[in-house]
């Protein structure tokens, strides 16, 4: 559905990306799910370990089956599986309150950041030379090779579907930033869309609010477009977003979406739904239950981040970053003097 203002994606019509085998994957783990729920009834701990090992290794092999989908613990060494399990298991914690859950997501960003642009062997490198406080005997210097990237990162548009993707978007940008060669601050375009919570996963809709919104399409077309959102559920609201893009004449060079938790059914849409789209996750959750919510999950992603808006009075943009507060401001402020221009101007 379409009008000057509001375009919808409604479940069926994301459905149709799906193919066959998609729809017998999903099925499985459903199945594999609701069984292990009988575990947790009887409090067996032994075979709720079992259950999701063996739910694990299906998720591996349909990964291995789908190479658009990159699950951090199964591409990377198994050194690095325990960081990941752990960040994971402080993000879920219902004990984790703001401020630590900020910091885990930075650090889950950091990760898919070295993911998808550094953990391949790179021939070519960078020096960052640093002025160091050290200036006895004289001023002292220290150079550090890293790996030169700027070919993946210096055509990136970070897009940002508001709200609870704000900050992971922000981060992402950050560490474009500080690995490219010329300090390349990514552009923002920025998308008001949400989906209806009042409806259930078979009948949910996805409304993306153009006047609320702040974008020019020239400066997406021929682009890296970049999305971050920490939850992944049902990939409605990326379809959503880079269909009407294209509907607009937008041709983007690549999509990379990057996500904290993914559920495999929204993974697979996006895949199937958009060309030349790669979906970064920290970690892959088997299903979604029938109001379109991750499961295990770690609840409104959003919420946890940003807290809850008063129902008769969302915050804008501005209010929403000012609430991160001057620490978050300052940590990164080229991003969010991009993010001012945007909005404003």
């Amino acid at each position: 559905m379409h009008s000057n203002e509001k375009i919808i994606l409604k479940a069926e019509d994301l459905d149709g990306y799906l193919l066959p085998k998609d729809v017998e994957d999903i099925s499985l783990l459903k199945t594999m799910y609701d069984e292990t729920l009988k575990h947790f009834e009887a409090q067996d701990k032994d075979k709720i370990v079992q259950s999701f090992d063996k739910m694990g290794h299906e998720l591996q092999r349909i990964c291995a089956e789908n190479p658009n989908i990159k699950v951090f613990s199964f591409e990377t060494d198994e050194g690095s599986h325990a960081e990941a399990s752990r960040v994971i298991s402080k993000l879920r914690d219902i004990e984790t309150g703001h401020q630590e859950f900020i910091y885990y997501v930075q650090r889950a960003y950091e990760m898919l950041f070295r993911l998808a642009f550094t953990d391949q062997h790179e021939d070519k490198k960078g020096h960052i030379v640093v002025k160091t406080p050290v200036n006895i005997p004289v001023q002292n210097y220290a150079v550090h090779k890293i790996p030169d990237i700027d070919h993946k990162i210096e055509n990136s548009v970070m897009c940002v579907m508001l709200r609870g993707a704000l900050l992971p978007s922000i981060i992402m940008s950050k560490e474009i930033e500080e690995y490219s060669s010329h300090k390349y601050v990514t552009p923002f375009a920025l998308f008001k869309i949400n989906r209806d919570d009042s409806k259930n996963e078979s009948n949910m809709e996805y409304i993306l609010d153009l006047k609320k919104s702040f974008f020019n399409l020239e400066e997406l077309d021929g682009k890296d477009l970049i999305f971050a959102d920490p939850m992944n559920a049902t990939g409605g609201s990326l379809v959503t977003v880079v269909k009407y893009l294209q509907a607009n004449g937008v041709r983007p060079k690549s999509i990379k979406f990057f996500n904290v938790i993914s559920a495999l059914k929204g993974s697979l849409r996006v895949t199937r739904a958009l060309e030349n789209c790669t979906c970064y996750t920290l970690w892959l959750d088997p299903v979604l239950n029938s109001k379109a919510y991750i499961m295990p999950g770690l609840g409104d992603a959003g919420d946890r981040l940003n807290g809850c808006d008063k129902k008769n009075n969302p915050r804008n943009i501005i209010r929403l970053i000012a609430d991160y507060g001057a620490n978050i401001s300052e940590l990164y402020r080229n991003q969010l003097a991009k993010i001012e221009a945007t909005v404003l101007d």
